[in-house]
């Protein structure tokens, strides 16, 4: 493989991706699309611009879909609609996205013959009670529970169904929750650091046991790159680092990190729908192909996070009012 094009890639993991890869693996031409609504953003990627090649576009266009993947030798699949309160709000950028989008991308890729591999979250298995002693493995049946982990369930099947009706040449992914550099301050980490950084008391919803099982996208990313080079084919990999925290835990850890009293926070609604658990078990990643987390503690990887955000507040606060007053008014 020499050219590569990454979908999303000026998104939150799709970006770290494209940084991870040029800094790892200067052999591969990067080609990225994205469609760069909110949630995207070209400069992004302003440090490595001379050394890809950016597209502004939508996956769901199959004629536009269809040149690029002709070009390219392997196609990583980051683009998504990904924020659940937005999917309750409105799903259909989802369906149009996460599923239309991947329809397109999936019929380039038969007709050309070329390789993908298909980013997923950990949210189609659905969730598990918090005293389960349970993990998601690549066997756990699916039980999605938002239009966001509805949509990526349905991508995720799609896939499946083009592997095995007409032969494609795909690997999938499912992840545990991100955390990282330039990742919009509309989701939970960067909120509650971005607050802190502007003075506003971080926020927690309902009571704060949901638990989720936290990765550093470098970490995320690494492994992909591992999956893309030496996956087998056909295969699902399950990607974590077994980071599991309830939500109160991690707005406490932002807390003491930055130097505030960890009870300097304030309760808020509960997301309707709220999953209580999500954990990962990673073996078989580890096991077959040798990956390991880089950030072995969550307070090593929030660390470098929360300077990132503290280094880099002109790309974050143009839309930090917008997002707070959109939580506002939802009473969150």
């Amino acid at each position: 493989m020499k050219n590569i094009l990454i979908t999303g890639g000026a998104g939150f993991i799709g970006t770290n991706f494209a940084h991870y890869l040029s800094r790892h693996s200067p052999q591969y031409k990067l080609t990225i699309i994205d469609s760069c609504n909110y949630a995207g953003d070209e400069q992004n990627l302003s440090d490595i611009q001379d050394k890809i090649t950016f597209i502004k576009g939508d996956i769901a266009n199959i004629e536009l879909m269809d040149g690029l993947v002709a070009k390219n030798d392997a196609i990583v699949h980051f683009a998504a609609e990904s924020h659940n309160d937005n999917s309750l709000n409105n799903p259909w950028p989802f369906v149009q996205s996460n599923i239309l989008g991947t329809y397109s991308i999936l019929e380039g890729v038969r007709k050309h013959n070329k390789r993908l591999h298909h980013i997923s979250t950990d949210e189609v298995f659905g969730d598990l009670s918090l005293d389960d002693p349970a993990r998601f493995t690549e066997n756990t049946p699916y039980n999605p529970s938002s239009p966001y982990s509805s949509t990526k369930a349905s991508s995720d099947l799609l896939v499946r169904a083009w592997i095995r009706s007409f032969g494609v040449k795909a690997t999938i992914s499912n992840c545990s929750n991100n955390y990282g550099p330039y990742q919009h301050i509309e989701k939970f980490i960067p909120r509650q650091i971005t607050n802190i950084i502007s003075g506003i008391k971080p926020k927690l919803y309902g009571s704060g046991e949901q638990v989720r099982d936290w990765i550093h996208v470098d970490d995320h990313n690494a492994a992909v790159a591992l999956i893309l080079e030496k996956g087998k084919l056909g295969e699902t990999y399950l990607i974590g680092a077994d980071g599991e925290k309830n939500n109160k835990e991690v707005v406490e850890t932002i807390l003491k990190l930055m130097g505030k009293k960890t009870t300097d926070y304030e309760h808020v609604k509960d997301r309707p729908g709220h999953d209580m658990r999500y954990a990962i078990d990673s073996t078989k990643l580890r096991t077959e192909l040798g990956w390991q987390p880089k950030y072995t503690t969550f307070e090593d990887g929030l660390a470098q996070t929360i300077e990132w955000y503290q280094q880099n507040q002109d790309w974050w606060k143009p839309q930090k009012d917008q997002v707070e007053a959109k939580y506002s008014a939802q009473g969150q």
